[in-house]
Parts: C-alpha cells; structure tokens; sequence
C-alpha cells in the first residue's frame, strides 16, 4: 500500500480521541474511591443494557409480515389510494424460519447471568485499560492520573484540550493522504467498471490460491456485494503476508501498468496483512 496503509488506519482510528470522555474535577489525581464509584455506575448501566437485549423478545421482526404499504408518493399526495397503489409485504420463507428459529430459542433461555455479564464486563474493561495506555499518544498518557478513570470516559480540562488539538491534528493528516490518494486514482484513468470489480469492503477471505492465476473467494455477508469470486490472471506476486485467509478486506489501491494492473489490499485481522498483485486482467463472479 502507499496511501492507504496500516499506518494511515491506524491514524484515522485517532481523530475523535476526546469522543465520549467528559471533563471531570477528581480526575487531576489518582483516586482509588473515585475510580470504583465511577466504574460501579458504568457497569450498572451496562449490565441493565445487556438485560434489556437479552430479553428482547424477537417477535417483533415479525411485526411487517403481512402490513398493506403504500406507494410513498401515493400516500403523500392526498389522492385516494387504489388497491393498485398498494402491495402486502412478505417475509422470504428463509428470512421468516430464521426469526421463528430465534423465537424458539428466547422461549427457552435460561435467566439472564448477572454475574458473567459482570465478569465479561470486568475484562473487557481490562482490556481497554491496557489498549488506551498503548495506543493514545505517550505526551497525553503521561499527563492521566488514572488511566483506568480516563478509560471509563473522565479527562481533565488540560488533557480534553490536548485530546481536541491531536484529533484535529489526525484529522488533517488523514485528509492530506486521502486527497492524494484520490488524486493518484483519478491520474490512473481506470474505467469505473474495472474498479468496481475490487469493491470488497468487509467481506471476509475464505480461500486463497495462487498459481497460473490469484484467486480469492469470499464470505460476503459482511460486506455490500453479492460478487464472491476474485480472479486475477497471469499474476506476479509481489507481496504477500501471511495470514490473510479468515481476515478481511479493508482497502484496495489499483495502478495502471503496461501489461495490465497493480492492485494493492489491506486487510482488517491480525497484523493487518498486505496483498500486492500484478496481473494481466481481473475477472468477478457470483458463484
């Protein structure tokens, strides 16, 4: 990758660093009771969150089988409305013996484990602890008394400031790539058609072969295509992580070259792993 790389990801996951925190007056010291009454009150309210989803009866998927809609300009237009202009939708039978499979299962859930919500909560705390030292810039990670008390969503005024300055900060070196990168595209005058043949965002890689050509399928229920199916012929591999099957696609480069095209992949897993093929052609299909 030369724009879109792990790094610029990694960037734009720190433009919004002071989302969610709130200035707090306890938070200039380390304070033991104040980090305990704040991570109470935090896990009170996830634990009654995931209690209401837990017993959230899926019934109420149901609810639009069978509803009479109306065409909207009809409805809005205060003419009388034709059975012409209106159409009962149906549930796909698929769709409907999904939801009823899920109805059977709520009707026989067992009460809802307080106690391994808590506990779940508790490490996913822990892990986030562990992250926000790691991750935010090591001048601001210095001026928290408690990162356990930032984690939980309090800052100082001093820090908010400085979390607001680096955020801006990303925002406009994430934008500087991006402009380019938009720019580098357009120069490469590839038809729109030949673009839209590596459109796999959030699909997951399935399988991966190489030899006389690259081939990639994919799980794409994550993503927004129902094309699974990636050929690039007569390939010449010129980076290939490790790693990459399970992972899945996040973002694509695609140069022009005189045989043909360069496509460029990164993928959301483990180390973020890179793809760089030269090819001849590039074929989809919907297996």
């Amino acid at each position: 990758m030369r724009f879109l790389t792990k790094e610029w990801y990694e960037l734009c996951q720190q433009t919004h660093l002071h989302f969610g925190i709130r200035v707090h007056s306890g938070a200039c010291e380390f304070d033991e009771n104040l980090f305990l009454r704040l991570y109470k009150r935090k896990e009170k309210a996830h634990v009654e969150q995931e209690r209401e989803l837990y017993n959230l009866d899926p019934r109420f998927m149901l609810e639009h089988d069978g509803q009479v809609m109306t065409r909207v300009e009809k409805a809005f237009s205060g003419e009388e409305i034709t059975e012409e202009d209106q159409m009962v939708f149906r549930m796909p039978p698929e769709q409907r013996a999904h939801i009823e499979k899920l109805i059977a299962e709520y009707d026989v859930r067992p009460p809802f484990d307080e106690k391994k919500c808590k506990e779940e909560y508790k490490e996913s705390m822990e892990w986030n602890f562990r992250y926000k030292a790691e991750n935010l810039p090591q001048e601001i990670v210095e001026q928290i008394a408690d990162i356990r008390v930032f984690t939980l969503g309090y800052c100082t005024k001093g820090v908010m400031l400085q979390l607001k300055k680096q955020s801006a900060e990303n925002w406009r070196e994430m934008e500087r790539v991006s402009d380019e990168y938009r720019e580098v595209m357009i120069a490469q005058d590839i038809p729109d058609e030949i673009h839209s043949r590596v459109q796999f965002h959030d699909c997951t890689v399935t399988e991966l072969l190489t030899g006389e050509e690259v081939l990639i399928r994919f799980d794409t229920r994550g993503g927004f295509t129902n094309i699974n199916k990636l050929t690039l012929v007569a390939p010449e591999i010129i980076k290939q992580d490790g790693g990459i099957v399970g992972t899945y696609w996040l973002y694509q480069e695609l140069y022009r070259i005189d045989n043909g095209y360069e496509l460029h992949v990164l993928f959301d897993g483990e180390n973020m792993p890179e793809l760089i093929v030269r090819c001849a052609d590039i074929l989809v299909e919907e297996e």
